[in-house]
């Protein structure tokens, strides 16, 4: 069984990258950052092949697929992606549209290109990692939010066109809250609730993924607020929102 895992330099995706390397997978890593991806290869297990890809580059994406395409993978993890706190009016429009490049039309592409592979073999899994944060809207995280719901939404559409077809493909979105990794650091911004931790994160993600679990959450607090959203007055819960991400920045 082969696994290729995008953002696997830290976090969620190192994590699943280890768990995925005790089941025996062989790993195809992939990561922007070849001296951080250097490490958690030679960490996790030297006989990974590793892929340095800027995802935020649409030609390096198709390039990524091209190198891989005949390597017979069974598991897609769509995991790279990056947050921006702030007021939409004055957030880095670059650094935005980056972000939509990473969260969105990279996933898009590897998710389409991958699912046409294993709907011949009827065969495969795909993960795409969502967040909490695909259920609702963000304020002061706009951006972030908005490709979350993006890719929740892709992936059960996807699911239910598989689920039509009986086909043996398998796809599922994993929609965490706060999780430790260094999404703080890079977004600019902080987490007041502590995080949970990014193994534990990775091995129910994983574990659930092959129970063919569609949407996957880690904790019950997390499952506990989700359900309770759709309770909520929509103005009411954007400005609860509000003020909790604009507690978180710094």
């Amino acid at each position: 069984m082969k696994a290729l895992i995008t953002g696997a330099s830290s976090g969620i995706g190192k994590s699943i990258a280890s768990y995925l390397n005790t089941l025996n997978f062989e790993l195809i890593l992939v990561s922007s950052d070849k001296k951080k991806l250097k490490e958690a290869r030679d960490e996790i297990n030297k006989n990974a092949q590793m892929i340095v890809v800027d995802l935020r580059n649409e030609r390096e994406v198709f390039e990524l697929y091209e190198k891989v395409k005949n390597e017979n993978i069974d598991v897609l993890i769509n995991n790279a992606g990056f947050g921006l706190f702030g007021n939409f009016s004055e957030t880095d429009l670059e650094r935005e549209l980056e972000m939509i490049d990473v969260n969105i039309k990279a996933l898009h592409i590897l998710t389409k290109l991958f699912l046409k592979d294993f709907m011949k073999k009827n065969y495969g899994y795909i993960l795409n990692v969502a967040s909490s944060a695909g259920f609702m809207a963000g304020p002061h995280l706009d951006t972030y939010y908005a490709t979350k719901n993006y890719s929740l939404k892709l992936t059960l559409g996807i699911y239910e066109e598989l689920r039509r077809a009986k086909s043996n493909v398998k796809i599922s979105a994993l929609c965490p809250g706060p999780v430790n990794t260094n999404f703080n650091k890079t977004a600019k911004g902080f987490f007041e609730i502590k995080g949970v931790n990014k193994d534990y994160v990775a091995k129910y993600a994983i574990d659930k993924m092959f129970k063919e679990k569609l949407i996957i959450i880690p904790t019950v607090k997390m499952k506990l607020a989700i359900f309770l959203y759709r309770f909520v007055p929509t103005k009411l819960l954007l400005k609860i929102t509000y003020n909790i991400q604009k507690r978180k920045s710094q």
